[in-house]
């Protein structure tokens, strides 16, 4: 081995491996500069302003809710509204106290409101909405003893009319779930947003909702707010307006409730029963195209709960009594003699039995052949002495149910002639059995009785109905609008103004145009035809006649209501209608009270529909209310809606500039 001086000193071999190591840490940083500053550039920028740079949201004013004539029931008023930066309380957490002591809020209510995570956490959370004048005031000339607070000036729903008119027509706005965020991806909604809940804000929320805008905000590394960098500004949202006349709605909402609560302090005259009168409906249609001109439901509440702030027992008694059901679309009742008109339709397109031929009604109409319990074979007249000999016309006008037994019977014995069902095809040619596809959510679809009906009820709840046979007496009962018949008014009025403009029906229409800020048309709803009826003269004439006689006839079942409350002549403005006593079941609950009328019936423009569940007889009950009804619309004449030049929004910065189309759908 060689002695340490015999060995020759490298030291260049040593800074030859230091420098080579370092050579390759300064190309690998050049490389990865490289990647950041020119390859991943644009990656690079945002992944930094996604953790400095934030989007908050700011709101739009939703549109305007307005009726045919461009009156407001719907519109914005701006209101102070004061706020707490989070960050601010952070840094001075004796601003809670001096707040709440202004405020008169609590403590752990402003920390509760600063928690809600339903806001953005770098915008200031709301403490107090509505807030005073006075309040206000005080905190601009105290800036300096309130850091972080910020007064704000906010829009919401506003009701001129008051809150109580056409409340489950128009519907209410309500904070977003987090379910409705996720059946709308993409549409822009926020945790702390607000949607239609209801009504036209429900069905038209597309339209009124508007576009919200944005304010692009720095934090630093503490998500603390150094101020905005770029603002977009909202779009206010379109406005809508209704088939609805204030003013009518306004009148038949007051007649509704006013009748219901009379009928409950009146006792039946026949059962001696008080009548429970649960809840009610009404509806005003154009029988020529389907508008929807008012539409009432009792119970009701005001609007103005929900901006002003609804408590837990009020929400709930509501809730209890169903004030939030409206009852025209969403109400199920038997029909009673108001189904009359589907059967007589039945009869005249089969010519089954012809309009002139008379029918002893003695009161009892027995079935031939039956052989079972005698209760069973034998129905009784509601009038059990009888109405004597009557054609069609007149089994109408006089709501003769044994010449409706009869005809239910000839139709059931008659099966190989006209098949088991012309009754039920003639009310699905009505609409009875469908959706009429009104622009108002969750209506439900009546249901007209059959076979097939009464199996598929049974299969679905067979406790509830553990009956599937069909025999002759079940054909009987749904003739005369008995049985598991059960219809919505909203279906029932279509009928009847499906009847009287001759046999044409459209669907329902509450809304007449979508409007933007500046009130140009951008939709305009055309009427929509569902189907027709065959109704040739021959057909309607008869039915018409019996109809004409229930008001104008001494012997009519609503003559007396009638001529006692209307103010007008009938010579003038005739009008038809029918009575409908629906028997709910059991000897302890009164029938379902039913009017329907339309006219005047020489060039037919109105059809009005009341119903009043366990209300008592229909001549009683729900007959005032259409008569109440008419005194209106002859007084005031409803005319053509109006689009042009009817609205101004003052909370608008773009417009929608899109043009005017016309549909005949939604």
């Amino acid at each position: 081995m060689a002695a340490p001086s015999d060995v020759k000193l490298r030291p260049e071999r040593r800074w030859y491996v230091i420098g080579g190591f370092f050579l390759l840490l300064f190309l690998l940083l050049v490389a990865r500069l490289y990647v950041l500053q020119i390859k991943d550039h644009q990656q690079s920028v945002a992944q930094v302003d996604s953790l400095s740079l934030h989007v908050a949201t700011i709101p739009a004013s939703r549109g305007l809710i307005l009726d045919r004539n461009g009156t407001p029931l719907v519109n914005n008023v701006t209101t102070v509204e004061i706020r707490l930066s989070r960050a601010e309380a952070t840094l001075n957490p004796k601003i809670e106290g001096t707040l709440a002591s202004l405020t008169g809020q609590s403590v752990n209510q402003i920390a509760s409101d600063l928690a809600n995570q339903a806001y953005s956490p770098y915008q200031p959370a709301p403490i107090l909405a509505n807030a005073p004048a006075n309040i206000v005031e005080f905190i601009k000339l105290h800036a300096s003893e309130f850091p972080g607070v910020s007064v704000l000036d906010v829009s919401q729903r506003s009701y001129p009319l008051g809150g109580n008119v056409g409340s489950q027509v128009l519907g209410y706005v309500g904070p977003i779930t987090s379910n409705e965020i996720k059946a709308h991806p993409g549409a822009g909604y926020q945790t702390d947003s607000t949607i239609g809940q209801s009504g036209i804000e429900s069905f038209y929320e597309q339209y009124l909702r508007g576009h919200d805008g944005t304010s692009t905000i720095e934090v630093n590394a503490n998500g603390s707010v150094l101020g905005t960098l770029h603002t977009t500004q909202p779009r206010v949202g379109d406005s809508v307006v209704l088939n609805i006349d204030a003013g009518l709605q306004k009148a038949l909402d007051g007649i509704l409730k006013s009748d219901v609560l009379h009928d409950r302090t009146v006792p039946d005259p026949r059962s001696g029963l008080l009548p429970a009168a649960i809840n009610g409906a009404a509806v005003v249609m154009d029988v020529n195209n389907g508008a929807v001109l008012a539409m009432s439901s009792y119970p009701s509440y005001n609007l103005s709960s929900f901006v002003n702030g609804l408590s837990d027992a009020q929400f709930h008694h509501l809730l209890a009594v169903g004030a939030f059901n409206n009852y025209a679309i969403q109400g199920l009742y038997t029909p009673g003699s108001t189904f009359k008109l589907i059967t007589a339709t039945a009869d005249m397109q089969t010519g089954i039995l012809s309009p002139n031929v008379l029918i002893d009604d003695t009161g009892q109409f027995k079935v031939p052949g039956c052989h079972s319990n005698p209760k069973g074979c034998v129905f009784h007249d509601d009038e059990t002495t009888g109405n004597g000999y009557v054609n069609l016309p007149l089994a109408l006008t006089k709501s003769s149910d044994y010449y409706f037994y009869n005809l239910g019977y000839l139709f059931w014995s008659q099966q190989a002639k006209y098949g088991q069902t012309p009754i039920q095809n003639v009310a699905h040619e009505y609409g009875l059995d469908q959706y009429t596809n009104i622009d108002l959510p969750n209506e439900v679809v009546g249901r007209v009785d059959s076979p097939q009906v009464r199996k598929a009820l049974h299969a679905a709840a067979p406790k509830a109905f553990p009956y599937v046979s069909w025999y002759t007496g079940d054909n009987i009962e749904m003739a005369f609008g008995q049985g598991t018949t059960a219809l919505t008014p909203i279906a029932l009025a279509n009928a009847y103004a499906t009847f009287a403009n001759g046999g044409t029906r459209y669907a329902p229409e509450v809304a007449a145009a979508i409007i933007n800020a500046h009130g140009k048309t951008v939709i305009h709803y055309g009427p929509r035809v569902l189907g027709h009826v065959s109704l040739p003269p021959r057909v309607r004439n008869p039915i018409l006649a019996g109809l004409e006689g229930v008001v104008m006839s001494p012997e009519g079942t609503a003559y007396a209501p009638f001529h006692s409350i209307i103010n007008f002549s009938l010579t003038s403005f005739p009008i038809a209608g029918k009575t409908g006593t629906a028997s709910n079941g059991g000897v302890s609950k009164e029938p379902n009270s039913w009017f329907v009328g339309f006219g005047p019936t020489t060039h037919p423009k109105y059809v009005v529909l009341c119903v009043i569940e366990e209300g008592g007889y229909g001549a009683d009950a729900a007959a005032p209310v259409v008569a109440e009804t008419f005194n209106y619309l002859v007084a005031h004449p409803i005319g053509p809606v109006k689009l042009k030049g009817q609205l101004s929004t003052p909370t608008t910065t773009t417009t929608s500039t899109s043009s005017t189309t016309t549909t005949t759908h939604k």
